[in-house]
């Protein structure tokens, strides 16, 4: 219960929406009286007898007296005549001039231009508003005060209105439940023509059009589910949709006429039976309805109705079996890339449905790209050519995916249209000037947000900036994979050749897949090269399975007990097998078998068996080679006996989290002594070795506790895989983006012997 806000609240009008505020201002304590106008007596005497009303009477003026708001929420026609009677009572004395009147109308030019009509210049306590809420069923029975839980609210905030009254009547719509959000008048009504009124007209004359067909009886006898879905607004109130569309007449003409651009382009390739375009039509429109959701809320694109999830862990001590690891994120990002530039249709299979890379595809359905799936990994990619991208209508939505902005930086500075590129709240948070510098010293115009130079971006297309891209030799300071690609996309269109050079190796899938797409690169040790105005040419991409996602389950196997674990065709690029590498130092029981190569790409099985890890000074080199991989790493090391030293990982402090400070917090929350240091950790080991060398992993390294991950996916993964040697149940909270690299994990765990319960918080 709030404290009141109004002293008498008069609403005119007890249908759906005036009656359902009434009583989400009566159930909340919004006014200390509450009075209603109405036509319909029988409305005004149930809601008096129901205890919802002080007052009500058909006529204004008997129930008016002393009320500091008035609600209209009459038919949009009515309403000048109820400013009429307002004035009157205004002129009477019964009503300040600065009582407060809104209304609850779908338009709002033609209810300014009716009080400037009724009352010469606009009231100071005039504020136009629009709840975007409602139901099938009318009247004041169908009422229900919940009815604006958690649904937008416009108001339209016009100069010659008082702040107190913007200020109140925001209050009160936000005590109800709802979200408000300010808007210009003639803007509402445009928005409001394409995504109401258009929608609604389009239902009424569907049915209208059905009902006179011949065989109509049978038509609505055997009408399917989209029929009844799409035609249940056709059961709205006539009058009522009669009244919007007079009074909304200019902005639903235009919406009408962009209406039948796109109807007669649909029926044209129906009848051109264009397969390719058709299916781009389709699958944009499919994806966009999921999209732009995800966008405005900046929520995960595979999770539509949790927006907070947890692991609760009970330990368990063994796995076993043979498993297929998710696709690798890095080439399905790359496949969707390269195959949307390329010309011909590019086939991908093993693609990863994670969330990171369901950004990337919809970023080129936005540019004009038809891609058809993804449907169980495959993929059919209809390249538009290297210049054959289009600008999007709005800015490139990227989720959680850094590989998403910073790749997609490359292509998008050599564009002749400018583009937006933006992400979730943590996303928009790292740092972006990393690409945003160098590409600048090849002639990008890219603008960075605030001091820390990060997202969204805003990039500038060569038409607008002058001449193309420049090629250009840079030295990277720290060797970046994403860094490296976003320079080596740009200098596809870029005038002479670019080449990076980098420090130390690392992940090199831009360049095999380039080649695969048969643009020429040149690989000179450390020195890698592209020369601009190539093509890329189509063709069948093969993911292999993910190495990243696979180490969880390789650390798993090696720090528990009787464990045997083989993932099948995991991708061994040599610039990604860092984590191998660093385990087989550490101890660990790894084997290869069936080696070979899949899309340019080297796969094998891995089998890992338990081990007797111990700690190691891990090399800098390999360092590059594992950077995704070492919050897990860090588990391994926990496990082991002795010591494990990491330098040189700077780059793990700008990832999704502070991946070293958040590690190292968990790891002391579950009894591990670990100190941070500027570039790196130091793990005190927990692990013993028999005198005989038999494994000895049945010991509890890890204490219970709550891990906060940070909603950093590798952080989720990383605890989770301890509970393998923890003493009591874990807790991990913030582990919805796990979907972003590793959709199905916690199944998959529990198939091979964990037990992990996934806990969602659905708001």
């Amino acid at each position: 219960m709030h404290r009141p806000i109004f002293e008498q609240v008069c609403v005119i009008g007890l249908g759906l929406i005036g009656a359902s505020f009434a009583q989400a201002i009566k159930d909340n304590g919004l006014s200390e009286r509450l009075v209603a106008v109405d036509s319909h007596a029988p409305s005004i005497t149930e809601a008096i007898e129901h205890g919802l009303l002080d007052a009500g009477s058909a006529n204004l003026q008997d129930v008016i007296s002393g009320s500091d708001l008035i609600i209209i929420a009459v038919p949009v026609q009515a309403v000048q005549a109820v400013f009429v009677d307002i004035k009157q009572a205004m002129d009477n004395g019964q009503l300040a001039a600065d009582c407060i009147l809104t209304d609850v109308c779908s338009t709002k030019v033609n209810i300014i231009d009716a009080a400037k009509a009724v009352f010469g210049s606009l009231p100071v306590g005039l504020v136009p508003a629009h709840p975007i809420a409602g139901a099938e069923n009318s009247g004041y029975h169908a009422r229900r005060a919940s009815l604006f839980v958690n649904h937008s609210v416009i108001i339209c905030e016009l100069a010659t209105t008082s702040n107190v009254a913007i200020t109140k009547l925001r209050l009160l719509w936000e005590s109800v439940g709802a979200n408000v959000i300010s808007m210009d008048a003639g803007h509402h009504d445009r928005i409001l023509a394409h995504t109401s009124h258009l929608p609604h007209l389009l239902a009424f004359n569907l049915v209208e059009q059905l009902a006179s067909h011949d065989d109509n009886l049978d038509i609505f006898r055997y009408a399917a589910g989209g029929f009844r879905d799409f035609t249940r607004i056709a059961a709205s109130d006539p009058k009522m949709w009669h009244d919007i569309f007079f009074a909304n007449k200019s902005a639903i003409v235009s919406a009408l006429d962009e209406y039948g651009v796109y109807l007669q382009t649909m029926r044209q390739l129906i009848i051109d039976k264009d397969s390719t375009a058709l299916m781009g039509l389709l699958g944009r429109a499919q994806a966009a309805r999921r999209h732009f959701g995800h966008m405005l809320a900046s929520t995960p694109y595979t999770d539509t109705s949790a927006m907070s999830a947890s692991y609760n862990i009970t330990p368990s001590n063994t796995v076993s079996g043979t498993i297929a690891i998710p696709g690798d994120k890095s080439i399905s990002h790359r496949s969707i890339m390269l195959g949307s530039l390329a010309t011909g249709v590019t086939h991908v299979t093993g693609f990863l449905e994670g969330e990171d890379a369901l950004a990337t595809l919809q970023a080129f359905r936005d540019m004009g790209v038809t891609i058809e799936g993804p449907d169980n990994g495959n993929l059919t990619i209809h390249g538009v050519g290297m210049n054959g991208l289009k600008p999007s209508k709005t800015p490139l939505y990227m989720g959680n995916s850094g590989t998403s902005m910073r790749l997609l930086s490359g292509i998008l500075a050599a564009q002749s249209f400018d583009s937006v590129l933006t992400g979730d709240t943590s996303l928009n948070k790292r740092p972006m000037e990393r690409v945003a510098a160098p590409l600048r010293t090849m002639g990008a115009v890219i603008q960075s947000t605030g001091h820390s130079g990060t997202a969204p971006l805003s990039i500038t297309g060569r038409d607008t900036a002058g001449k193309p891209l420049q090629g250009t030799e840079y030295n990277m300071p720290v060797a970046s994979a994403q860094v490296k690609s976003c320079l080596l996309l740009a200098g596809l269109w870029a005038e002479g050749t670019t080449t990076v050079t980098q420090p130390e190796i690392s992940r090199d899938h831009t360049e095999r897949m380039l080649s695969a797409f048969g643009y020429p690169v040149i690989v000179e040790g450390n020195r890698i090269s592209v020369t601009g105005g190539g093509t890329l040419t189509g063709g069948d991409i093969a993911v292999p399975a993910d190495i990243s996602s696979a180490a969880f389950f390789m650390v798993g196997a090696a720090i528990s007990q009787n464990s045997e674990l083989t993932l099948t065709q995991v991708g061994i690029n040599p610039t990604r097998t860092g984590v191998i590498d660093i385990l087989k130092l550490m101890n660990a029981d790894i084997s290869l078998s069936n080696e070979a190569h899949v899309g340019g790409e080297p796969v094998a099985d891995i089998t890992i068996r338990s081990s007797n890890l111990v700690g190691i000074e891990i090399p800098e080199h390999l360092v590059p080679l594992a950077i995704d991989e070492f919050p897990v790493l860090f588990v391994a090391a926990s496990c082991a006996k002795g010591r494990t030293v990491l330098t040189g990982a700077k780059e793990l402090r700008v990832k999704e989290s502070d991946r070293i400070a958040v590690m190292a917090e968990g790891l002391q929350t579950l009894g591990i002594d670990c100190t941070v240091t500027d570039d790196g950790l130091i793990i005190e080991g927990k692990g013993t070795a028999t005198e005989n060398g038999d494994i000895n992993n049945s010991q509890p390294v890890f204490g219970g506790g709550h891990i906060v991950s940070h909603h950093d996916h590798r952080i989720a993964m990383s605890f989770s895989v301890a509970s393998l040697r923890a003493a009591e149940q874990i807790t991990i909270e913030g582990v919805e983006t796990v979907n972003t690299s590793f959709p199905g994990f916690a199944e998959l765990a529990n198939q091979i012997g964990m037990s992990i319960q996934v806990d969602t918080d659905a708001e």
